[in-house]
């Protein structure tokens, strides 16, 4: 069972806007994350070796979040909140506590845009409260011309439900996802992809990268926004040493190479990240597909459906 906690403040404010993801604000209703992803960044000594243990629901959450929301209101500082940043905001848990439903309800009071990110499915439930915040919205207003109050972005690093299984084993199988995907983008949403990260050797091999690409331009995507992967940390609960110890048991043959570009630097070694990149913009244009959410907003116009 998850631990319920009380917070003193649970929206967070940006010293500068993020570029990928438009985010002014960000906010967590939940603590750890039970999609339990190997590769995650809040990995570490806090949470421990599986974060589905470390579960914590903060049950204060809209009541804070009610009145930093009214008091950045009153002061016109409206901007696109991310649900969430350092969790998924429809964990299992979601169905019981309904807190992620809730903060939307109070964002739609105040009339906030919102960026949900997630590998969740549940994500349907919303729709509705998703579409009155997206024709509701305050913009910020360098922000104005995207003319969108909701922005979805679907996290995938691979489409293949087996790896994911290893990598991301308390996550929504991607098969199930890219439904949930497609019926975001039916639903007239912004809609896009995080491939963040994508697992080098796995699934960034030119077989895999075109499945990726031609999958979510045969969706109707937006956006897509790739990213290779980063890695931290020595101890038995780092993301480092759960990915390096997955590779090992499941992909033996590529051990080497991990352990080697990993054994001094969090990220692949620069020669590899230039490529990467490089490609992604090939592909991009390959696929007519925007790798920004910004460009997307302005060039897609569209209008979302009456729920």
């Amino acid at each position: 069972m998850p631990k319920e906690i009380e917070v003193k403040s649970v929206l967070n404010k940006a010293k500068k806007r993020d570029s990928w993801f438009l985010d002014d604000y960000t906010l967590n209703p939940y603590s750890s994350c039970s999609f339990n992803c190997l590769y995650c960044y809040i990995r570490g000594s806090k949470y421990g070796t599986n974060l589905r243990k470390s579960l914590s629901v903060k049950t204060n959450a809209i009541e804070i979040l009610d009145r930093q929301l009214a008091n950045r209101a009153r002061k016109n500082e409206h901007g696109f909140i991310g649900v969430s940043s350092a969790t998924d905001p429809y964990l299992k848990i979601e169905r019981k506590y309904e807190l992620t439903r809730k903060v939307l309800k109070t964002i739609l009071k105040h009339r906030f845009p919102v960026h949900i990110a997630t590998k969740s499915d549940l994500i349907e439930r919303d729709f509705d409260l998703l579409a009155q915040i997206d024709e509701r919205a305050i913009l910020p207003e360098d922000l104005m011309h995207m003319k969108r109050g909701t922005i979805i972005s679907f996290s995938f690093s691979t489409l293949q439900d087996d790896t994911a299984k290893i990598f991301e084993p308390g996550a929504t199988p991607p098969s199930k996802r890219l439904v949930a995907l497609e019926k975001t983008v039916n639903h007239g949403f912004l809609t896009g992809v995080c491939m963040m990260p994508l697992i080098p050797y796995i699934s960034d091999t030119t077989e895999q990268l075109h499945l990726l690409f031609s999958t979510f331009r045969d969706s109707n995507v937006d956006y897509v926004l790739p990213a290779t992967i980063t890695l931290f940390g020595d101890g038995k609960s780092a993301s480092k040493t759960l990915m390096l110890n997955a590779i090992k048991k499941h992909y033996p043959k590529l051990e080497e190479k991990y352990r080697k570009f990993f054994l001094k630097s969090t990220e692949m070694p620069y020669y590899y990240r230039a490529a990467f990149y490089n490609k992604m913009e090939e592909l991009c244009k390959e696929y007519e597909l925007y790798n920004s959410i910004m460009h997307a907003a302005i060039n897609k116009s569209k209008i979302p459906k009456v729920l």
